[in-house]
């Protein structure tokens, strides 16, 4: 019996739809309910909010695509000023039911696009169906002027037209919400992908020349290797296609079936250890991480581009860094003079601890709390920085990267060698 039901859609639609957003059967759900029939008003503003790679953005594509409803989708990140937005929505609007292309629309003002934006809607004949505006990555829209979030949320009593606007972030909405209040938008989350459910959508894509039972079973490997480090849906689809071929080696070459899973698994269980140090940092493509692994060399040196110094870190971690080492060896006195533009009058003194006569960098890092850490990261970053889940799950990466160390470095616990030890493996940790 189909999950999805909905008396305005055919039924063969709805259950073509739902093999295309397994997992998603719930949210698909509730945002039929929300939409209601073509020609009804639905609700002026949803935010849908949720972790990177949790199905946002692919779920609202294929929901308006596979029901035809009219609707325009921008990128806030791609067009990311007020002009380059609004202007964007009202050309995919002109664009909507044409077929040559449209020309540029000026718009300066959230009141030029209000009174262009009804046009476009008249002459578009769309005034009796529900027009579906998407904004993904909205957290953007923060950084634009203060009118355009609130004007977005209204925009239905604004232009008195049968709109709906969709944000979709990865950020809560307290953190939206403006000081002078706004329009409250009715809220839904997306949770994370489970065990399970990465493993019903990762077994969908199984080459035909294999049984569905055998690439899952390859699946239920990669997963239970990867999924402490990874749950980025993405990244899971690209190691499992990058990793497949490894797998079957063994069965290509007749030493074993598909059924011998221990002689499969000793021999991809080498290969994943050495994907697992690239996971997420992308440094070659799928084509030449083959090749290098064929290519002979010492076993369990690593290929590729890990195996050299020079490593690229993604932009925050590289802050992360930088304020993870401020916060360990500047005393918590010192962050006022330092991090402050305006700290005022500081009373000079000669007074000094015994300790402090001492070199931080003999003394070795000291502990510090999270907030203190965060508030250094924004005084240091030029641009206003989201508290996103990013943020976080790369400091949680840290914490546990050192827990696991402590196993095998139970002597060193205590010392300054363990402290100062900043490993590859480290770095690599904080840039998940």
């Amino acid at each position: 019996m189909p999950n999805l039901e909905h008396p305005a859609y055919p039924a063969a639609t709805l259950l073509h739809l739902e093999s295309l957003v397994p997992c998603r059967e719930s949210q698909v759900s509730m945002l039929l309910s929300i939409f209601g029939e073509r020609q009804q008003f639905s609700f002026p503003s949803i935010f849908i909010y949720g972790h990177t790679s949790s199905g946002k953005t692919y779920v609202m594509q294929t929901l308006l695509n596979t029901l035809q409803l009219p609707h325009v989708f921008v990128n806030c990140v791609e067009y990311f000023t007020s002009r380059l937005l609004l202007e964007e929505i009202l050309i995919q609007l002109q664009s909507y039911s044409e077929t040559e292309q449209t020309s540029h629309v000026p718009c300066d003002t959230f009141n030029d696009f209000v009174r262009l934006f009804k046009q476009a809607v008249a002459s578009r004949e769309l005034e009796d169906q529900t027009l579906y505006i998407v904004l993904d990555r909205a957290e953007q829209l923060r950084e634009m002027e203060v009118n355009i979030l609130p004007g977005f949320l209204r925009l239905q009593e604004l232009t008195d037209r049968n709109v709906t606007v969709i944000l979709l972030s990865e950020i809560v909405w307290e953190l939206f919400r403006p000081s002078t209040g706004c329009f409250e938008p009715f809220t839904l989350y997306f949770p994370d992908y489970s065990i399970g459910h990465l493993q019903k959508i990762l077994s969908q894509n199984h080459p035909p020349e294999y049984s569905a039972d055998f690439y899952a079973a390859y699946i239920n490997i990669l997963l239970g290797v990867f999924y402490m480090v990874c749950r980025d849906l993405k990244e899971l689809q690209h190691l499992a296609a990058l990793n497949f071929s490894k797998y079957c080696e063994p069965v290509v070459r007749g030493e074993a079936n598909e059924r011998d899973t221990r002689k499969l698994w000793k021999n991809i269980e080498p290969h994943l250890k050495k994907a697992m140090q690239t996971v997420y940092l992308r440094e070659i493509s799928s084509s030449q991480w083959e090749r290098l692994q064929r290519d002979d060399g010492e076993p369990g040196q690593l290929k590729g581009l890990s195996a050299h110094t020079h490593m690229e870190l993604p932009y925050y971690s590289k802050f992360l860094l930088i304020a993870a080492y401020l916060a360990s060896y500047n005393p918590v006195r010192t962050d006022k003079r330092f991090f402050l533009k305006h700290h005022g009058k500081i009373r000079k003194t000669n007074f000094m601890k015994k300790h402090e006569k001492t070199s931080n960098h003999l003394l070795g890092p000291k502990p510090f709390p999270l907030d203190r850490l965060l508030a250094i990261l924004y005084s240091i970053v030029d641009i206003r920085v989201a508290p996103t889940a990013n943020i976080f799950s790369q400091i949680t990466s840290l914490v546990t990267l050192q827990l696991l160390s402590m196993v095998g470095h139970n002597d060193q616990l205590d010392g300054p060698r363990y402290k100062c030890t900043v490993s590859l493996d480290f770095i690599r940790a904080i840039a998940r």
